[in-house]
């Protein structure tokens, strides 16, 4: 079993920065896809960014690509998400999710590929 805490969440300005945190338990984390998804009231989760165990990254280009910037820091267990330029519409609670499973081909933007989710962290900005 996986526990992700997420943490980093606020409230912002528009055309402010965060940075969110997620720290995952195990020692085989390096091994993971790790994602963040975000969901405002009255809407779906939606993918915004994951980054595979190669270090390789996928956004979603319309709503965050250019703004966002997902890392990871494998020795602390840790993936980050630095958001930038804020803007009103990115207000939501925000999700970590990481893939254990070990498919050759696999969708990282859809929900169904995780295995495990953090508790959310609320991101606010205001106009």
């Amino acid at each position: 079993q996986v526990q992700l805490v997420g943490s980093g969440g606020g409230l912002v300005q528009a055309g402010g920065s965060l940075r969110l945190s997620c720290a995952a338990s195990g020692r085989t984390f390096a091994s993971y896809t790790m994602g963040w998804f975000r969901q405002a009231p009255g809407k779906e989760r939606e993918f915004v960014a994951a980054i595979r165990r190669s270090g390789s990254t996928i956004y979603d280009a319309d709503s965050v690509k250019g703004r966002f910037s997902i890392s990871r820091t494998n020795a602390k267990n840790t993936v980050y998400l630095q958001m930038n330029s804020l803007k009103p519409e990115d207000t939501a609670v925000y999700y970590c999710a990481a893939r254990s499973r070990d498919s050759v081909t696999y969708n990282p933007t859809l929900l169904s590929e995780y295995d495990y989710w953090g508790q959310g962290t609320q991101v606010t900005v205001s106009s």
